[in-house]
């Protein structure tokens, strides 16, 4: 039964419209909603689970964009869906009313990234990686190596608001070293050494700069470094200032394929007129993966 109110009236959510990110529940009032997992679909669907407050059991309803469910004695629709990532996203939820107009769903639906794994590595493959880079993979990048050897987008592939763009010509370095272009140990002599210490690991020379991660030490990041920010002097000072440059774009493999999307027109900012003389820096973007 739903908690009842003054006069003896059910409660009524202080919300008629709320949004539900990943992983963190919202308060309405009689009840707690939650959300463990979105699918793009088609059709778009997502399951919510419902939290009364005082008394009553959980409830779970897979349901499909626009559909409806219950909360107490109140009825709520799934509105919208607005993705960044694959694990961050947000629902939003309306209480729905005898008089509500239905308002299409504006939000921005993940598109997984398109990639091809060239297969899985054996344990000589690694050991003989390992030995001619001189140092053990480090975890969290040497379990998706193991399990992939790189991978080829099969189309433009980017990160929202990152100035790079992996390519079909320009992979994720994999164990190849019958084609050096593509290949993991070839990749620290052309991409590293002339600019970076051996502190990192080059995995993928996309369009823009270079994406990297640390070299000895399990710390899952991924970093990107802009081909801008690859100029001075040889040596250890000049890799000490661009290792300065160098900007966290996710913070583990995992993490950065579920951010990583195929590139298309609708991705990218409107055309804007720029006075004459105006310069604008690629290298403006944000800091850190969010």
């Amino acid at each position: 039964m739903p908690a009842a109110g003054t006069g003896g009236q059910p409660l009524r959510s202080f919300t008629a419209k709320t949004a539900i990110r990943n992983n963190i529940p919202t308060d309405i009032g009689p009840a707690r909603l939650g959300a463990r997992w979105v699918d793009v679909g088609p059709p778009v669907r997502a399951e919510i689970v419902v939290m009364p407050e005082w008394d009553g059991d959980v409830s779970r309803y897979e349901v499909t964009l626009g559909e409806t469910f219950p909360v107490g004695e109140e009825t709520w629709r799934f509105a919208d869906l607005d993705m960044t990532s694959e694990d961050a996203w947000q629902i939003t939820i309306r209480r729905v009313d005898e008089d509500e107009v239905m308002e299409p769903p504006t939000g921005h639906l993940w598109k997984p990234a398109r990639l091809r794994p060239y297969g899985e590595l054996d344990e000589a493959q690694v050991q003989s990686v390992e030995a001619a880079l001189g140092h053990p993979l480090p975890a969290d990048y040497g379990n998706w190596l193991r399990q992939n050897n790189g991978a080829q987008p099969e189309v433009e592939h980017h990160i929202p608001g990152k100035p790079f763009s992996l390519l079909p010509e320009r992979p994720l370095f994999g164990v190849h070293p019958q084609y050096p272009p593509f290949d993991l140990v070839h990749a620290q002599r052309v991409h590293r050494d002339p600019w970076l210490s051996r502190d990192w690991l080059v995995i993928a020379n996309p369009f823009g700069g270079l994406l990297v991660v640390p070299a000895l030490t399990d710390i899952p990041r991924v970093y990107f470094v802009h081909e801008m920010d690859l100029l001075g002097p040889p040596g250890p000072a000049g890799s000490a200032l661009r290792e300065q440059k160098l900007r966290a774009v996710a913070w583990s493999m995992g993490e950065f394929l579920g951010r990583l999307t195929p590139k298309e027109l609708d991705d990218q900012p409107p055309v804007q007129m720029l006075p004459p003389g105006t310069f604008t820096d690629p290298r403006n973007y944000q800091d850190g993966p969010f």
